[in-house]
């Protein structure tokens, strides 16, 4: 038995997965057991736990540990990077350059270090997108395929091209810094007003609100786009390479102003900036994607980095039916390099034969903690929380159906957590798609977040196309990684049908496309009639299936609403505590805990939990 530790840590999104001759046992993100949002320390905490659930008590009992990239590389670009842009960003050189001195220059040492200083065997060192290329291919269903990895930043690359072919990966080619696509859209993401490297979903859920009209601008001016995909950027505009803000005098002239101050009201330019920035980066993975088809021949895709958590532009690829198929990996950032990197030894450094698997090897991405009864009731007696127990599943899945059927907002907490940024109905919030006044809810009331955020669909694989246009490639997306069209005949005739109607119109105005009633399915219907869907099979999802099957048959409508059990700024909860708190934290109805029904009114009095009107205020749109 081979035992194999992957890592991710220090720069973004910590984590750590542990595979077993070849199985991927456990996986978890760092940020899901501190509670700090995109933490980026050492994850012992995940560690601890993948140890655990691999049935490992010594670290010594490891074959490998497996570290993401290389940490002198990316020291050396650091050091160049502030060598040719001196003496700008002498104050960041000052901030960055002690702490890579003093501890990520010495990544190995430190490693061993905190597991105990006793590993048995060496650690590998693979770079940063030969990461997130295995990451993509080996949990896939191809035997061969093409392999496309798009983020920030890594050593040096900043996109990859490669194929993989049984056990073996090969990068053709590769973008290099400070040429990238993630950091151009953290660069509108920073000017908009949200924060980098998790404000990039709101910048992508804002952009439908917008017209492209900075799109030719962009291309003219930000940048040299090439037909095969490649681009340079006009550096002037860009400050990430020696500052410590993202754009530049330059680009704010040439915009128009400074950028939006966080938490104020959004303006037209904010919607159109984002509508921009999206169309400029469809543009690009499609002609990379096409590129990519003609140079290596291959029939099938596999996704990976920041970029692949794009679903708008995964949506675009899929509907350009460039490739027969597509597997995008779920946590396509910084914590699937943990991932990567421990089944790149596996397999391409150990040689080891792959077997291909259907629907794919990542068991649904729940590969996190889950808890057993006893814990869950001990948990809840601690907090003095009143519930009702229901051992039959049809029983408990009936009564849920049935307060979602009644507009109920229900926390959904069961089995296995998720590894990666999405809810895949282990550690959910759902909610009945067809009521109009259910987007607004959840956004205010419940998560706390900006009013404009759409909410994905879940819904029954074999009746996707009832309600959405997909693609081949695209048919099935169990992880929420591909935006679908609403059909025609599921679009309610009396509704705005075009957001351009609204051109000109003062950002107040615009809001009010939120409280149109866009289709059948208002509650996860954008205001372009797109929708990230998420396609439950039985496979992955055995109980929130059934819940689905069981509220279709009691409505005719075999879709949910399906959002991450967390409130803005917070991780997805993990453990039965933390979805007790969040739940009597917020408006949310009905917690279903395993076995346990719990009811909003029925519990001890939190009024401090809750924040107050003029926080909610803050993020709403009208």
């Amino acid at each position: 038995m081979t035992l194999i530790l992957g890592i991710s840590a220090y720069f973004h999104d910590s984590a750590a997965v542990i595979v077993c001759d070849g199985r991927i046992v456990a996986a978890a993100q760092e940020e899901r057991f501190t509670r700090i949002k995109h933490d980026s320390n050492f994850p012992e905490n995940a560690v601890a736990y993948c140890l655990k659930a691999a049935g490992v008590s010594r670290p010594e009992d490891l074959d490998f540990v497996a570290f993401y990239e290389k940490p002198y590389l990316r020291f050396s670009r650091l050091v160049e990077t502030y060598l040719g842009t001196a003496p700008h960003g002498y104050r960041s050189f000052l901030n960055s350059i002690p702490l890579w001195l003093k501890s990520k220059l010495w990544t190995g040492r430190d490693l061993r270090k905190r597991l105990g200083g006793r590993l048995a065997r060496r650690i590998v060192f693979p770079e940063h997108h030969e990461s997130h290329a295995a990451s993509a291919f080996f949990p896939s269903p191809f035997d061969q395929a093409a392999i496309l990895t798009v983020d920030g930043v890594g050593e040096w690359a900043t996109a990859s091209i490669g194929v993989g072919e049984g056990n073996q990966i090969r990068i053709l080619k590769e973008q290099r810094f400070p040429h990238s696509l993630g950091l151009l859209y953290s660069a509108f993401t920073y000017y908009c007003g949200f924060r980098v490297n998790s404000g990039e979903y709101k910048l992508m859920g804002l952009a439908p609100y917008g017209k492209p009209r900075f799109r030719d601008l962009i291309l003219r001016e930000l940048v040299d786009l090439k037909e095969d995909g490649s681009f340079r950027l006009n550096m002037k505009y860009f400050a990430y390479c020696y500052g410590e803000t993202m754009t530049s005098p330059e680009f704010h002239r040439l915009f128009g102003g400074p950028p939006r101050t966080p938490e104020t009201e959004l303006q037209e330019r904010d919607m159109d900036l984002a509508a921009s920035v999206q169309a400029v980066t469809n543009d690009i993975l499609l002609r990379t994607a096409h590129f990519v088809r003609e140079t290596t021949g291959m029939k099938n895709l596999c996704l990976a980095g920041g970029v692949a958590l794009n679903c708008v532009a995964n949506g675009k690829i899929a509907e350009a039916d460039v490739f027969d198929g597509m597997w995008i990996q779920p946590a396509s950032g910084d914590a699937g390099g943990a991932l990567g990197c421990s089944l790149l030894t596996w397999y391409h450094l150990l040689g080891n034969r792959r077997t291909c698997s259907r629907p794919d090897s990542q068991s649904g991405s729940l590969l996190g903690p889950e808890f057993s009864t006893d814990e869950i009731r001990q948990s809840l007696d601690s907090a003095g929380a009143v519930y009702h127990v229901i051992s039959d599943e049809q029983s408990l899945l009936e009564r849920v159906a049935e307060y979602l059927a009644n507009e109920c907002v229900v926390g959904w907490f069961q089995g296995r957590m998720e590894f990666g940024p999405r809810a895949l109905g282990a550690r959910s919030i759902l909610g009945d798609a067809r009521s109009p006044s259910m987007q607004s809810t959840m956004n205010l009331k419940i998560k706390f977040r900006e009013s404009f955020r759409p909410f994905a669909p879940a819904v029954l694989q074999e009746h996707c196309r009832d309600y959405f246009d997909c693609a081949k490639s695209a048919m099935d997306s169990p992880y929420m990684l591909m935006v679908a069209s609403i059909r025609e005949e599921c679009r309610l005739a009396d509704s705005i049908p075009d957001h351009s109607l609204c051109a000109g119109e003062a950002p107040l105005h615009k809001a009010r496309l939120l409280k149109e009633s866009r289709s059948v399915l208002p509650a996860v219907t954008h205001v372009d009639y797109s929708a990230r869907i998420q396609t439950v099979n039985q496979d992955s999802q055995p109980r929130f299936r059934k819940l689905i099957e069981t509220f279709y048959r009691r409505t005719g409508t075999p879709v949910l609403i399906n959002t991450s059990f967390n409130v803005r700024g917070e991780p997805i909860v993990c453990t039965a505590h933390e979805a007790y708190r969040c739940f009597v934290s917020t408006k949310m109805d009905v917690l279903c805990i395993g076995d346990f029904i719990l009811l909003r009114e029925e519990q001890p009095q939190r009024s401090g939990d809750v924040p107050p009107a003029d926080y909610l205020q803050q993020f709403a749109l009208d």
